[in-house]
C-alpha cells in the first residue's frame, strides 16, 4: 500500500501569525508583539505576502541542516512555516521552470544579518542545482568570492563584527536546465573613509588584522611589516581583538578562497604587497618647514617609512617624496606648482591611502568577475542577489548615510512600484476587479535628492564644480534658497519661518523627511567627500611604479593621456550607479527579505521593541502591509483550499468528485460566508478580511476535533472488538491445548504405574533366581577347596622326598639373579655423561662379571657416539669427513698435521662473490669453488715465490693474479697425478701433471701454503668424486718435480732461517732445489 502523502500549511501549528497579511488589527504594537511572540520561540522568519521578514537571532539555529533543504526543495511558498529557503526556492523554480530572471533584494542595518542571508541564499541554491564536475566548481567559485569580499571590504563596527562596508549585487546565470554558469559582481559605494579613520570601538578592513594576524615571518619580512598592530597609525587598537574571531585562521581561508576562485600566486602576492604600502602609508609623519618666501612647506619626519613603501611599490623615492609636498595645477598650457603645508600633506596621504584601497578593491571586483563569469555565450537565466546597506539614522548623520539613504529611497520606491504591479498583475490574470490603492509614493523625496536641476546632488556638484571660495556653509545656504519651500525639507536657516526656532534642528544642518522618518545631516564635509579630489602628482607618481599592480590602478597618471576636465564627483558616480541598479531590478522579479536587528548589544534572547520599533518604521513593513491587504488580504489555489477545508462541507467530505473550484463554489455557500468577501479567480480563491480564513480555520479546528473524536470511537470499537475475538480464539486454543495435557497427564500417571508394578514382579524374579544362583555356585567353590585341600596334600607327601637333594642348586641360582640384578641397577645409576671423549666407567664390583662389565662400556661408547653424529648438519658431517680423511692421510706421517686438526676448513678464505675486486674473476668462474687461497708459486728458474689465487672447482684447478684477479693458468683435474709433500713442518707441497698434458707443457706446480693440509685434502676428495679415481699422496723429504724437459729433486734439510720460522727454498743447480725448514 502506497504511503499518504501528508497536506501541510503555513496555517499549521503556527505561533502567532505566520503572514502579516493575517494579522488583525494591525497596528504598529500587534505587528512587534507578533515578531517577538515568535522570536521568542525561535521562528525568525515571517512573511509580508512573498516578503520575508528575518530577525537576526545571534546565535547557531538548527534550520538550515542538509534535511531542512530538502524539506524546503519543490514545495509550495504557503505550504511549509516560513523560512528564507522557501523564498529562495520560489526564486529558483520561477527562473528554472517559467524562464523568469529573478532578483532577492536584501535590506536592513548593520547587524542585522544581510550578508549571512544572502550567504544562505546562495547555499540553498548550490545544494538544490545540478551536480557535476564543472557545475560543483562554479559553485565553489561564487561560494568562495565571498570570504575575499569580506575580508576586503567587512570591518567590525559597534552594531557588527561582521558589518559590510559596500554594497554588493550579484547576478548569477544559469542554463536552461538550471546549473549556475558563473555570476557577476557589482559593489556600491565602499566605506573608504575607514582606511584612514575609525570610530571609537570601531576596526579597520578585517585585511589588514588577518594579514598581520595569519601570515608567516617569511612572508611579513618580505612585505616589510611586523606582526604589532600598534606599529601602524592607520589601526585602532581599543578594538584591534574581537573576541570570537580568530583573524589568522580567515587569513588562511582568504588565501585558500582567493586559488580557488583563480588568482595566481603572483597577482596574490601584488594584492597584499598594496596592502603593506596601505598600511605604512599612515605611519608617514610630517613637520613643517618655513622657505625663504615665507610660505610653509611640509618635510617628511622619517623617511625610513618613505624608503620601505618604494621598495614594496617599486616607485622611485624622490618622486613619491616630492609628490607629497608639492601639487601642481594645470590649467590649458599653464602649470602652477605650489607647496603644501603639514595638513594638506596629511590630506594628501590619506587620500592616496583611500584612493589606493577603495581602487584595488575595484580591482578585485573586476578580477573575481574574469574568473566567475559565464565561458559560454548561450542565452543565460539570472538571479540577483542584492546586499546593501539600509536606512541608516544616526546621531551623526554624513555625506555617506545621505547617500545609502537616498539609495534605500529608490529601493523603497521600486518596493512599492513592483509590489503595486505584481498585486495588478495578478488581479488581472486571475480575472478579479482591480481596486485603486492609496499609499504613501516616495517619488517626491527622490526628486527632491535625484533632480537634475535643484535637486540635492546636482546642487552639491554645482557647488563643487563653482570657482572661488567653496565651503559647507555655502553649500547649505544654496539649499537654504532652493529647497526652502520643498515640504520635506528642513533647515532652521531657511526662508521657512516655522523652524526659525526650532532648537533641534541645528544651524549648520538641514533635515529630510525620509520615508521612514526624518534624518538630520551634518553638513560638515559634504564637499570633502562629494570631491573626493586626488592630487595629479599623486596619480602620477602611482603610475610610475614598477609595480605592475599599482600602476594598472591609476591610469589617469600617465602624462600622454592628461585630462584636464574635472573627474567627475562620488555623489554623481553613486547617482549613476543607482540609476543603473535600477534599471536592472526593474527587467527582474522581485524577491524581498528584510532584516531586523532584535538588539544593540548583539546577544541572543534580547528584544528590544524600541530599536524594532524604529526599524519597522525605516523598512516601511507596516506600509507594506497595508499595500498587500489594500484588495485581498488571502489568495489560495483551489486544490489546497478545497483539501485543506473539505470537512466542513457533507458535500465535499470525504472526496469531491467534481472540479476544484466547483467544490470550494459548494463548501463556501454550505458555510454561507458573504459573498463581498470572497472573488473567485481562474486558478484561486481570494479572501478579502483576515477574520474570514480565520473563521474558517476555527470551523476547521472545531471540525478536526469532532472527527478525531469520531475515528477515537470507531478506532475503539474496533480495538475492543478485535480484543474480544482475539480473547475467544485465546480462549479455543487454551482449552484444546489443557485438554491435551490432561490427558497426557492421565496416561503418564497410568503408565508410569504399570512400570512400578512391571518393575516389582521383575525385581522378585530376580532376586530368585540369584539365591538359586549363588547356593549353586557355593556348592561348586566347596567341592573345589575340599579338591585342593586334597590335592595339596597328595603333592606335599610326594615333593617332601627330592627337597633336601635340589636345595643348594636353587638357592645358587637365586642368589645369583639377585647379584646380577643389584649390578645393573646400580649401573643404570653410575652412567657417565654422552660426551664421546668422556673416559670415565664406573669400576667392576664383581670379578666374575668382568667380560659383561668391558662389553657393556664398549656397547655404551658406541651408542654414545651414535647419538653424538646424529646432532650433525649436512655441513658439519662435510667437515667432520674431511677431517677424517685428512686424518687417515697425514696422521703420523706429516709433521703439520697435528696444528691443523683444531682449525676449521673453510675453504673460500677470499670471499670472492663479496669482494668487489674480484668481481671480473667471479664473472669468468662459472663453477662453484670449493676452495679460494692465497698460496706462494715457487719459480721454477731461481726458488722465489709469487703470490697467486689459488682457485679449486668441481672440475678444474686455476691460478689467478693476486692483483688483477686474471687467470693465469687452468689445469683439468684429470691432469693432475699427484700430490708430494715433505714430513716435516712445512707449507711446501708440489702437483704433478699428466705428461703430455697441454697444462704440463711448463711443468710440474711448487707451491707453500699455510692451509697445506686442507688443500691437499680437498683436493684429494675432489679428484676422487670427478674421476673415481684416488690421488696419489707421496709423503717424502726428497721427490722428483718436472720443470719444462728437466726433472728437479726437492730436498727438505733442517737448518737455521734468517726470517725467523719461515721455510727457504734455494735453486742450488740445474738438478737440486733445497728446502730449508727450521
Amino acid at each position: 500500500m502506497a504511503k499518504m502523502e501528508v497536506k501541510t500549511s503555513l496555517l499549521d501549528n503556527m505561533i502567532g501569525v505566520g503572514d502579516m497579511v493575517l494579522l488583525e488589527p494591525l497596528n504598529e504594537e500587534t505587528f512587534i508583539d507578533n515578531l517577538k511572540k515568535r522570536f521568542d520561540h525561535n521562528e525568525i522568519y515571517t512573511y509580508i505576502g512573498s516578503v520575508v521578514i528575518s530577525v537576526n537571532p545571534y546565535r547557531s539555529l538548527p534550520i538550515y541542516s542538509p534535511e531542512k533543504v530538502e524539506e524546503y526543495r519543490n514545495r509550495n511558498f504557503y505550504e511549509l512555516s516560513p523560512h528564507i529557503f522557501a523564498l529562495s526556492d520560489e526564486a529558483y523554480r520561477s527562473l528554472r521552470d517559467q524562464d523568469k530572471d529573478q532578483c532577492i533584494l536584501i535590506t536592513g542595518e548593520s547587524g542585522a544579518g544581510k550578508t549571512e542571508a544572502s550567504k544562505l541564499v546562495m547555499s540553498y541554491v548550490a545544494a538544490v542545482c545540478g551536480k557535476g564536475a564543472e557545475v560543483n566548481e562554479v559553485k565553489e567559485q561564487l561560494l568562495q568570492s565571498n570570504p575575499v569580499l569580506e575580508a576586503f571590504g567587512n570591518a567590525k563596527t559597534v552594531r557588527n563584527d561582521n558589518s559590510s562596508r559596500f554594497g554588493k549585487y550579484m547576478d548569477i546565470e544559469f542554463d536552461f536546465k538550471g546549473d549556475p554558469l558563473g555570476g557577476v559582481i557589482s559593489n556600491y559605494l565602499l566605506e573608504k573613509s575607514r582606511v584612514v579613520k575609525q570610530p571609537r570601538g570601531e576596526r579597520n578592513f578585517h585585511v589588514f588584522y588577518q594579514l598581520l594576524s595569519g601570515a608567516s615571518e617569511e612572508l611579513l619580512n618580505k612585505l616589510k611589516l611586523e606582526r604589532d598592530f600598534s606599529r601602524y597609525n592607520y589601526l585602532s587598537l581599543d578594538s584591534a581583538i574581537v573576541n570570537g574571531v580568530d583573524d589568522a585562521a580567515n587569513f588562511r581561508t582568504v588565501r585558500n578562497a582567493m586559488q580557488i576562485v583563480g588568482f595566481m600566486d603572483h597577482e596574490a602576492e601584488s594584492v597584499l604587497e598594496v596592502v603593506a604600502a596601505v598600511l605604512k602609508l599612515g605611519n608617514i609623519e610630517f613637520k613643517p618647514e618655513s622657505r625663504v618666501n615665507g610660505l610653509d612647506e611640509s618635510k617628511i619626519k622619517d623617511k625610513n617609512e618613505l624608503k620601505e613603501i618604494c621598495e614594496l611599490t617599486s616607485i622611485d623615492q624622490s618622486v613619491l617624496e616630492r609628490a607629497f609636498s608639492f601639487r601642481t595645477v594645470e590649467a590649458k598650457q599653464e602649470k602652477v606648482s605650489t607647496t603644501l603645508n603639514v595638513a594638506q600633506a596629511y590630506y594628501a596621504r590619506d587620500a592616496l591611502a583611500k584612493n589606493l584601497y577603495s581602487r584595488l578593491f575595484s580591482w578585485l571586483v573586476n578580477r573575481i568577475n574574469e574568473s566567475i563569469k559565464a565561458q559560454t555565450k548561450v542565452r543565460k537565466k539570472v538571479m540577483g542577489v542584492l546586499d546593501i546597506y539600509g536606512f541608516e539614522i544616526f546621531e551623526d548623520n554624513s555625506f555617506e548615510q545621505f547617500i545609502i539613504n537616498y539609495c534605500n529611497e529608490k529601493l523603497q520606491q521600486i518596493f512599492i512600484e513592483l509590489t503595486l504591479k505584481e498585486e495588478q498583475e495578478e488581479y488581472i490574470r486571475e480575472d478579479i476587479e482591480w481596486t485603486h490603492i492609496d499609499y504613501f509614493n516616495n517619488a517626491i523625496i527622490c526628486d527632491l535628492i535625484e533632480n537634475n536641476t535643484n535637486g540635492i546632488l546636482a546642487m552639491l556638484d554645482e557647488e563643487c564644480l563653482r570657482p572661488g571660495t567653496v565651503t559647507d556653509d555655502t553649500f547649505l545656504e544654496k539649499l537654504n534658497q532652493v529647497c526652502a519651500t520643498h515640504q520635506h525639507f528642513e533647515s532652521r536657516m531657511s526662508k521657512c519661518s516655522r523652524f526659525l526656532n526650532d532648537t533641534t534642528l541645528p544651524h549648520s544642518c538641514f533635515r529630510i523627511q525620509h520615508y521612514a522618518g526624518k534624518v538630520l545631516y551634518q553638513v560638515e564635509g559634504f564637499v570633502d567627500k562629494n570631491n573626493d579630489l586626488l592630487y595629479r602628482d599623486l596619480s602620477q607618481a602611482m603610475w610610475k611604479a614598477g609595480h605592475t599592480l599599482i600602476k594598472s590602478l591609476f591610469p589617469e597618471g600617465n602624462p600622454a593621456k592628461i585630462n584636464l576636465k574635472r573627474p567627475p564627483t562620488a555623489g554623481s558616480q553613486f547617482k549613476a550607479s543607482v540609476a543603473t541598479l535600477m534599471k536592472n531590478l526593474q527587467t527582474k522579479n522581485p524577491n524581498y527579505i528584510r532584516c531586523i536587528k532584535p538588539n544593540d548589544k548583539k546577544a541572543a534572547h534580547i528584544f528590544s521593541e524600541g530599536l524594532v520599533c524604529h526599524q519597522i518604521r525605516y523598512l516601511g513593513l507596516l506600509e507594506n502591509v497595508r499595500v498587500r491587504r489594500a484588495g485581498y488580504a488571502f489568495r489560495q489555489a483551489y486544490e489546497p483550499c478545497l483539501e485543506r477545508y473539505k470537512m466542513l462541507c457533507k458535500q465535499t467530505w470525504p472526496h469531491w468528485k467534481g472540479p476544484a473550484r466547483s467544490g470550494v463554489e459548494v463548501l463556501f455557500n454550505e458555510l454561507e460566508i458573504p459573498v463581498e468577501e470572497y472573488s473567485f479567480g481562474r486558478s484561486k480563491i481570494f479572501i478579502r478580511n483576515p477574520r474570514t480564513l480565520f473563521k474558517l480555520e476555527d470551523l476547521r479546528k472545531q471540525r478536526l476535533e469532532d472527527l478525531a473524536t469520531l475515528i477515537q470511537k470507531i478506532y475503539r470499537g474496533w480495538k475492543c472488538r478485535t480484543h474480544f475475538l482475539l480473547m475467544k480464539k485465546s480462549q479455543i486454543v487454551i482449552a484444546a491445548w489443557y485438554r491435551r495435557y490432561a490427558q497426557q497427564k492421565r496416561y503418564q500417571q497410568v503408565k508410569s504405574s504399570a512400570l512400578v508394578v512391571q518393575s516389582y514382579i521383575r525385581g522378585w524374579k530376580a532376586r530368585k533366581i540369584l539365591r538359586e544362583l549363588k547356593h549353586q555356585k557355593r556348592c561348586r567353590e566347596a567341592a573345589t577347596t575340599i579338591a585342593a585341600y586334597w590335592h595339596g596334600t597328595q603333592v606335599r607327601r610326594e615333593y617332601r622326598k627330592f627337597f633336601r637333594a635340589n636345595a643348594g642348586k636353587k638357592i645358587y641360582e637365586f642368589t645369583l639373579q639377585r647379584i646380577v640384578q643389584k649390578y645393573f641397577l646400580e649401573m643404570k645409576n653410575k652412567m657417565p655423561s654422552l660426551s664421546p671423549i668422556d673416559k670415565n666407567w664406573p669400576s667392576r664390583p664383581y670379578l666374575f662379571l668382568d667380560s659383561t662389565h668391558k662389553e657393556l662400556k664398549r656397547i655404551f661408547h658406541l651408542w654414545r657416539c651414535k647419538k653424538y653424529r646424529d646432532q650433525f648438519t649436512d655441513q658439519q658431517k662435510l667437515i667432520y669427513e674431511e677431517k677424517l680423511e685428512a686424518s687417515e692421510l697425514f696422521k703420523d706421517k706429516k709433521a703439520l698435521y697435528p696444528s691443523s686438526v683444531g682449525q676449521p676448513f673453510q675453504g673460500a678464505y677470499l670471499e670472492i662473490n663479496k669482494n668487489p675486486k674480484y668481481k671480473k674473476l667471479k664473472d669468468a668462474i662459472e663453477e662453484k669453488i670449493i676452495i679460494a687461497e692465497v698460496v706462494n708459486k715457487i719459480n721454477r728458474a731461481n726458488g722465489k715465490s709469487t703470490s697467486r689465487i689459488f682457485l679449486l672447482t668441481n672440475n678444474n684447478l686455476l691460478l689467478a693474479d693476486q692483483k688483477s684477479g686474471q687467470i693465469k693458468s687452468e689445469v683439468p683435474l684429470v691432469d693432475v697425478t699427484k700430490v708430494s709433500m715433505s714430513s716435516q713442518n712445512d707449507g711446501f707441497f708440489a702437483v704433478h701433471l699428466k705428461e703430455g698434458s697441454e697444462a704440463a707443457s711448463k711443468g710440474d706446480f711448487l707451491f707453500s701454503s699455510d692451509h697445506l693440509i686442507e688443500m691437499a685434502t680437498k683436493l684429494y676428495r675432489t679428484t676422487l668424486s670427478q674421476t673415481k679415481q684416488k690421488l696419489n699422496i707421496e709423503i717424502s723429504d726428497e721427490f722428483l718435480v718436472q720443470f719444462r724437459q728437466d726433472k728437479v729433486c726437492v730436498k727438505f734439510i733442517q737448518g737455521s732461517q734468517k726470517n725467523g720460522s719461515v721455510p727457504t727454498c734455494k735453486r742450488k743447480n740445474n738438478r737440486l732445489l733445497e728446502v730449508a725448514v727450521p
